[in-house]
This record gives structure tokens, C-alpha cells and sequence, in this order.
């Protein structure tokens, strides 16, 4: 059976990453959710007819589209994959349709010596939970930790109200025993309170804390003490795996992804309730010039009127709103009370906003053609630039040195919009002494010219030069001695912090093009595609070019030291460079591999380890 035809291009652009797939038919119920380490490779099985179940054989007929949800890794995207089935309980997922939830961690603080226990269903009723984890084994792991070194009684309330000594939990020192013991109740508590940090992932937080304690004990002598608080903070360190997509906290929170390129951007919004995703909505928008905060805060607005969406308790976004917008107290005003719009800077709600961003952009890269946009982003640069016709070759050039050291050149090649790397060339300046960028890119362009004519290779529709007016004039300098002055070119000028706004946060100039014959350069606008098209062609260059001059360093910088090495000449480096193929390979060589080196004697050998492994061996007798 082959992919039906409606269903072959998402189904080649489906991402290969982890994630739940959610298969709907022609009414857009779901028939199937099922789970995938790669959702591409996954999804394309189901139509290789080698799958034996009896639904499958029926997909080209019942099948109308796929969705997705990015996860972080498989093991999320089963406990995503369980939530999902319950909650929408699909028609083909018999395998699944069972009461089975995962293990959680439970500790309610209400009580006056509470204790961790294993549950399998999350209830509001003011316990704090952690999980759901997808291994019964790694949470009996985390809960010998937490007996272990945070020592928190296990036993159920019954035993603890009728025990008159203490059991062996207590004389393993696993427990307090405060069945039959007296115990501080305040720093049990204060025990619970760490182990509370422990299962939130807030370890930074928590090792300052612990190690702050131990150094106190340990300066009042209390070694003892010191000892128990540096045991805490070893177990801190040791991972513990949590479920991402699934929360614990059992808020009603929207979580806004957003992707962008150029001005058409993709925006998901993750409904949460009762701590499970329960659905997730995609959508992608065209022409939107506007700032990032201002799109969101529009797309909101007209997602929340919709009939029958009430907006939830929290609201979290990527993006910060504009400073004016209304948009908080509107959607107050739509639930009949707060709803919070918060920024995540860290811990899990940062977490669920980056999930959302990763599906916003798989559902871009979807959903977008990719060389519809090459072609739009194309026609506007043809457009801002007075071209005659669309950039298809678009070379670019940068200039790279230290101190006037080591001057390279890079060239990068864009054809359609697309990287060429098998076009891409690293240029060592010859004629320039010093530090004189004008007088390398008058160079880069002049060989490239001659390179043309000698190889028959073509100019390209556009050169474009990283830098400013000088580095365009020495362009047009070398073009117009080979008698080319119609040669399309342009320099694109990096932006700059021009000042701060109202809340002292630096605003940088737009990125600006200068022109043959133009006195005053062409502002190209932030987010539109020929500016984000140019931008990313000139940083490309400047990457290959600073790659290329960092190597040369680096390749000097290892060279030099072994003219450094007593007893070996011009001879002898030149020797060792022959046999290892490189300074960098002189230098990881063991011993034996150098007293291999042909015309080497032991005792050079020797010389050349000891310089780049001093004391790691004896010289020779």
C-alpha cells in the first residue's frame, strides 16, 4: 500500500525527531495516536504493508491528515502518548485502552511528619506530586535516595500512631523515628523542604544551600552534621529523569511556541488541564512585519474571541508583550477572573515554552514551502536592489585578521537561496602588508574575476560584500579594471546600537545596503526575507572566514612550539611533520611513536615528549 496522494507531502515533511503522532479521519476524529522515536521514519511504515494489524490495510481510505507533537526524547513522548489516548480514547488504540497511569512521587505537607509514598493517580487535593516518571525501577531508585539521604519516614499513618519503637529504618539511620523518638519537628520539616527541591529539578538552589550548611557545620566542628549535609549534596548531583509534556502542577495553562522566518511566521498554543495536554492548535501566518510581541499579542486576541475558548489561568508566552497592550485585562475579563500572561525564565514553564517553540517550528518547516519562500525572498531582493533579474548566484565575500596577522578572505555561494558548500573557497591574502581590509577585498575580487576567465567559471548575479562604502569602492576598483563595471554588487553593513529604549534596553539600526553610484545606503526593514535572506549569506561568510583564520592560528601556534623543542633544527620539524602529518599529531604522540620516527634518536625522542608531556616519562638510560 503507498502513501495516499494527499497525505505524501506531509508525510516527507514530517520531522525525524520524537514525538506522538495523532492520525485523524475525514470528520477530524482522531483514529489512532501512537508514539515514535522518529515520526517520519514511523509514520511512512504504516504504508510499507508489511504492519499486520487489521486497521492499517484501511488507512488510505479512513486517513485525513497527521498531526504531531515534538517531544524531548521516546521516553516523553510514551507517557505523552498514554495521556493523549485517555483522554480522547481513539478508535484503533484497543492496546492501550486500559486504566494503567504512571508512578508518581506524593508528599503532603499538611501532615505533621509527612512521608513519601508511590501513587498512580494525581488528585487536587493540596499534596504536592512530582512525575509522572515512565520507569517503576528509576523511581524505587529516587526513593532510596530520598530515604537515603534526606531521611523521610515511609511507614503509613497507622503505623506511625501505634509504633512504640522505633523500626530498622531508624537504626540504619534511614529515618528519624519520630514514631517513637523525639524529633525536631522543624528540621524534619526543613528535611522535607529539601527533598522537595530535589524533585523539582531546583539543584543549583539547592547544592548552594546544602553546601552553605556543611561549611557552617564543619566551622562549628559539627563534623557529623557536615558529613550528613555533603551526602545530601552528592545525591543532589545525581539525575533525575522527568517527564516534560505531562506536568505535575494541576494549573490550567495555555502555552503559546512561536517560530518565525522572515514575515511569515507559525504560532502553537499547548492546552493544558489538570497538569495533561489536552489538545494542541498550529497556525501559520503570512505578511506579518510587525514585532514578534505584537504579533502574539494580535494572535491572542483573535485566538481567545473565538466561540467557546475561555482563557485559562495561566497564559505562558515566549515573547514579551508590548508595555501598553491590554491584552491581560481583556482575557480577565473573558474568564471572570485573572488570567496571569507570564515569560518563563527558568524551571519548567520554560521548559513547556520551548516544547511549544519546537513544535511551532516543525509545524513551519510543515507547512511552509521552502522554495516558495527562497523564490520570494529572491524577488525582493531583485526588488530592493534594482536588479534586472532575480539573484539565482549569490556569492559573498569577507575579510578576516588579527592585528593585521594571518589575513584570509572567505567566499560563500548561495544558489536559490540555498548554501553551496562545494563553492565555497578560503583565500590567503598575498599582495596586502598590515592591516588594510579595503586593500584585500580589492584583491579577493580581482583574483576572483581572473579565476573566471582563466576556468570559464561565471560571475554570479550579485556579489555581496560584508562591510561599507570602502569595502565597496575597492570592489568596484578591481571590477572596473577587468572592465566590469556592470557587475552587480552590494555591501552590507552590520547593524549598530544607535541607543536604549524607555526600559534601558539597547535598540540597534537596520541592517543597511550600499549601492553603486548611491549615496545613502538602502534600509532594509528587520524580519522582511531579503533582509533576513542578505543577513544570513553575510554571516555565513563571516563564519567561514573566522573559522579559516582561527585554523591558521592554531596550525602556527602548535608549529611554533616545536622550534621550541632543544636539539630540533629546520631538519628534524620538517621530519616530524612528514611522519605525523601535523604539529597538533607531533604533539598527541606517545613516546614509542616517536622513537619510531625514522633518523630520530631515543634521546630526541625524548626531547620532543618531555616538551608537550613534562614528568610523564624517565629519559633514557
Amino acid at each position: 500500500m503507498s502513501v495516499p496522494e494527499h497525505l505524501k507531502e506531509t508525510v516527507s515533511s514530517l520531522p525525524q525527531s520524537p514525538g506522538v503522532y495523532i492520525m485523524r479521519g475525514h470528520g477530524k476524529e482522531i483514529i489512532y495516536i501512537g508514539k515514535a522515536t522518529n515520526l517520519r521514519s514511523r509514520v511512512r511504515s504504516y504504508f510499507s504493508g508489511n504492519d499486520p494489524r487489521a486497521f492499517v490495510q484501511y488507512l488510505d481510505r479512513l486517513l485525513a491528515e497527521v498531526e504531531f507533537v515534538l517531544c524531548a526524547n521516546p521516553k516523553e513522548a510514551l507517557l505523552l502518548e498514554n495521556t493523549l489516548i485517555k483522554r480522547h480514547k481513539p478508535r484503533f488504540n484497543f492496546m492501550l485502552r486500559d486504566d494503567k497511569n504512571y508512578l508518581a512521587i506524593r508528599i503532603d505537607p499538611r501532615k505533621e511528619w509527612p512521608r513519601v509514598e508511590l501513587v498512580r493517580k494525581i488528585k487536587k487535593d493540596g499534596a504536592h506530586y512530582f512525575g509522572p516518571y515512565h520507569s517503576a525501577a528509576k523511581v524505587r531508585q529516587t526513593l532510596n535516595i530520598l530515604n537515603r539521604y534526606f531521611q523521610l519516614r515511609t511507614c503509613n499513618d497507622s503505623v506511625l500512631r501505634n509504633r512504640t519503637r522505633p523500626c530498622l529504618q531508624y537504626q540504619i539511620r534511614r529515618c528519624p523515628g519520630p514514631c517513637a523518638v523525639g524529633v525536631d519537628r522543624d528540621a524534619y520539616l526543613d528535611h522535607v523542604h529539601n527533598a522537595e527541591m530535589f524533585l523539582s529539578g531546583k539543584e543549583t538552589e539547592l547544592l548552594s544551600n546544602l553546601e552553605g550548611r556543611m561549611l557552617g557545620a564543619s566551622e562549628r566542628l559539627e563534623f557529623e552534621e557536615a558529613a550528613r549535609f555533603r551526602d545530601q549534596a552528592s545525591a543532589v548531583r545525581a539525575s533525575l529523569e522527568r517527564q516534560g509534556a505531562v506536568q505535575t502542577t494541576q494549573v490550567d495553562r495555555d502555552v503559546v511556541g512561536f517560530y518565525r522566518e522572515a514575515d511569515d511566521v507559525a504560532l502553537v498554543v499547548m492546552a493544558f488541564r489538570l497538569g495533561s495536554l489536552n489538545d494542541i492548535r498550529s497556525f501559520a501566518l503570512t505578511d506579518q512585519v510587525v514585532p514578534d510581541g505584537q504579533t502574539i499579542a494580535s494572535f491572542i486576541a483573535q485566538y481567545y474571541a473565538a466561540a467557546g475558548r475561555i482563557p485559562p489561568k495561566e497564559l505562558l508566552l515566549p515573547t514579551a508583550l508590548p508595555v501598553e497592550d491590554q491584552t491581560e485585562s481583556a482575557l480577565a475579563e473573558m474568564r471572570g477572573s485573572k488570567c496571569a500572561i507570564l515569560v518563563p525564565q527558568r524551571g519548567e514553564k520554560l521548559r513547556l515554552v520551548e516544547l511549544a517553540n519546537e513544535n511551532a517550528q516543525a509545524f513551519f518547516g510543515e507547512s511552509m514551502s521552502t522554495s516558495a519562500q527562497a523564490e520570494k525572498a529572491l524577488q525582493r531582493v531583485a526588488k530592493r536592489l534594482r536588479l534586472d533579474g532575480l539573484p539565482r548566484t549569490i556569492e559573498c565575500y569577507d575579510i578576516s585578521n588579527f592585528q593585521g596577522a594571518h589575513i584570509v578572505g572567505s567566499r560563500v555561494v548561495f544558489q536559490d537561496a540555498v548554501p553551496d558548500r562545494a563553492r565555497y573557497r578560503k583565500i590567503r591574502i598575498r599582495s596586502v602588508v598590515g592591516q588594510d581590509d579595503f586593500a584585500s577585498m580589492n584583491e579577493v575580487i580581482a583574483r576572483r574575476v581572473a579565476s573566471s576567465r582563466k576556468n570559464d567559471d561565471p560571475m554570479p548575479d550579485l556579489i555581496v560584500l560584508d562591510g561599507g562604502k570602502g569595502q565597496l569602492n575597492a570592489a568596484l576598483a578591481a571590477l572596473a579594471s577587468f572592465g566590469l563595471e556592470s557587475q552587480p554588487v552590494a555591501a552590507l553593513a552590520k547593524s549598530r546600537i544607535v541607543g536604549t529604549d524607555a526600559s534601558d534596553v539597547a535598540v540597534r539600526s537596520s541592517e543597511r545596503v550600499f549601492l553603486p553610484g548611491q549615496k545613502n545606503p538602502v534600509i532594509l526593514p528587520e524580519h522582511t526575507p531579503e533582509c533576513l535572506l542578505l543577513a544570513r549569506i553575510r554571516d555565513e561568510a563571516h563564519r567561514h572566514a573566522i573559522e579559516y583564520h582561527r585554523y591558521l592560528r592554531r596550525k602556527r601556534t602548535l608549529r611554533s612550539t616545536l622550534e621550541d623543542v632543544p636539539g630540533i633544527g629546520a631538519g628534524r620539524r620538517n621530519q616530524l611533520l612528514t611522519h605525523f602529518g601535523s604539529a597538533k599529531a607531533v604533539a598527541a604522540a606517545t613516546l614509542p611513536e616517536l622513537e619510531g620516527v625514522s633518523g630520530l634518536s631515543r634521546m630526541l625522542a625524548f626531547a620532543v615528549f618531555e616538551h608537550f608531556h613534562p614528568g610523564e616519562a624517565d629519559p633514557p638510560a
